[in-house]
C-alpha cells in the first residue's frame, strides 16, 4: 500500500509530495520547501517513516529547496537531474533511472523546456506522476529563462507525459488557483496551451508572448538551490526554541512531555485552561498553575506573567492546543502544550493539588 500526502507552501504556492511504502515505512519527499522542513519532519515522525531520499523536479527559482536541510536532519540522500548543475547532490538522475523507497519506486523521465534539468517522476504502476513545472494544471512552466525552450517543452510534454495512460493522475510543483490534481486525459483535451489540436508553432507563439515578470525570490533561490539549498555560510539558521526539549507536531504546535515539566516545574509558568470545576475536580491541578478558562483567554492574556515560558494544560491536550494558538496570536511564542494533559500527568503518577485519590 502506498502512503501519499500532498503538502502546500502558501508563500510560494509550492506543492511538496510525500510517498512512502506502508510495509517498510521508507519514504521520499518531492520538492520540499526550506521553510517547511520542520512541518515535513513532524509528519514523517508522526507517521513513523524513514526518509530515504529528497527529490527535486528541477532547480527552482521561486523558493529554496529543503533538500540540504532534510539531509542534515535525517541522513536522506539528495537526488536531482544530472543536467541541473547542482552541487551537493548524492544521486544525479538521468532518463530511465529509478529511485526506490522500500518495495516501491519512481521512474525518472527527462522533461526539459522549463529548464534543462526538469524531471517528471512516474510512480512504478503509472497511477501518478509528478511533473514539476513542466506541466501545470491547465498550464505549464515558463520558458523565458534558465535555459528555457518552448519547443523543447512542447516535445517533452507530448512524448514523456502525454504518453502515459490517460488515467494517470498528474501532480504539479505549483498551483496558484487552489487546484490540486489533474490527469493525462484532462490535459490532453483541456489544456489551453497545448491541448487538443494545438501545434508546436501555436505553442511557441503563445509562450514567447507571455510577458511575465521574473520570480520574486529568483536572486535568493537560484544560488541557494545550486547548492542543494545549503545556506551560503553552510549553517542552517537556528529557529528552534531551547528553553525545553520540545516536539513539533504536524498540527503546527510545540509540545512538552510531562516528565520534563515535573522535573523543571519552577522554570515555567503553567496555564490551566479548563473550567473552574475541572481545576478543582477529580483530576486536580498542577501546583502553582494559573487558571484562565479557554473561553476567557483571549481577553485575559495580559494577566499572564512574561518572565517565564508558558506551558498550557487542560484535561487531555485539546483545549490547551487551542490556547497555544491564542497565545501565539497575542505574541507569546514561548508557549508549549502539555502532551496528554492532566490525564497523562495523573497516569504517570505526578503530584497534583486536590483531586481524587482513586
Amino acid at each position: 500500500m502506498l502512503i501519499f500526502r500532498q503538502l502546500f507552501d502558501q508563500e510560494s504556492s509550492t506543492y511538496t509530495y510525500l510517498l512512502a511504502d506502508d510495509e517498510t515505512r521508507k519514504a521520499i519527499l518531492i520538492d520540499p520547501v526550506f521553510e517547511q522542513a520542520r512541518r515535513d519532519l513532524a509528519l514523517l515522525g508522526e507517521l513513523g517513516l524513514q526518509l530515504e531520499a529528497v527529490l527535486d523536479t528541477h532547480c527552482h527559482a521561486d523558493h529554496v529547496t529543503a533538500a540540504w536541510l532534510l539531509k542534515q536532519r535525517t541522513g536522506a540522500r539528495i537526488a536531482i537531474a544530472a543536467k541541473a548543475g547542482v552541487e551537493g547532490a548524492d544521486q544525479l538522475l538521468k532518463h530511465g533511472d529509478k529511485v526506490a523507497f522500500g518495495q516501491r519506486h519512481v521512474e525518472v523521465r527527462e522533461t526539459p523546456g522549463h529548464t534543462d534539468g526538469c524531471l517528471t517522476y512516474v510512480l512504478d504502476d503509472e497511477s501518478m506522476a509528478f511533473t514539476g513545472d513542466a506541466l501545470l494544471i491547465r498550464g505549464c512552466g515558463r520558458t523565458d529563462f534558465q535555459q528555457g525552450s518552448a519547443s523543447r517543452l512542447y516535445h517533452s510534454i507530448r512524448t514523456q507525459i502525454f504518453s502515459l495512460p490517460d488515467a494517470t493522475r498528474l501532480y504539479p510543483a505549483h498551483d496558484y488557483n487552489g487546484l490540486t490534481v489533474t490527469s493525462v486525459a484532462e490535459e490532453k483535451r483541456f489544456n489551453p496551451r497545448f491541448g487538443g489540436q494545438i501545434s508546436e508553432s501555436d505553442f511557441v507563439g503563445y509562450m514567447n508572448n507571455l510577458g511575465l515578470p521574473h520570480p520574486k525570490k529568483i536572486d535568493q533561490a537560484l544560488p541557494a538551490n545550486l547548492r542543494s539549498g545549503c545556506p551560503e555560510n553552510g549553517t542552517a539558521p537556528d529557529t528552534e526554541p531551547h528553553w525545553a526539549p520540545l516536539t513539533y507536531t504536524f498540527a503546527g504546535l510545540w509540545e512538552l512531555d510531562a516528565r520534563w515539566l515535573e522535573e523543571h516545574r519552577d522554570a515555567v509558568h503553567v496555564l490551566d485552561v479548563r473550567e473552574p470545576e475541572e481545576f478543582n475536580g477529580p483530576l486536580g491541578h498542577i501546583a502553582g498553575a494559573q487558571l484562565i478558562p479557554l473561553g476567557e483567554l483571549a481577553q485575559r492574556v495580559d494577566e499572564i506573567n512574561n518572565d517565564k515560558p508558558l506551558v498550557a494544560v487542560c484535561r487531555a491536550g485539546g483545549r490547551s492546543a487551542q490556547a497555544i494558538v491564542i497565545l501565539r496570536r497575542a505574541g507569546r511564542n514561548d508557549a508549549a502544550n502539555l502532551a496528554g494533559g492532566m490525564l497523562r500527568w495523573r497516569a504517570q503518577g505526578y503530584a497534583v493539588v486536590g483531586g481524587a485519590t482513586n
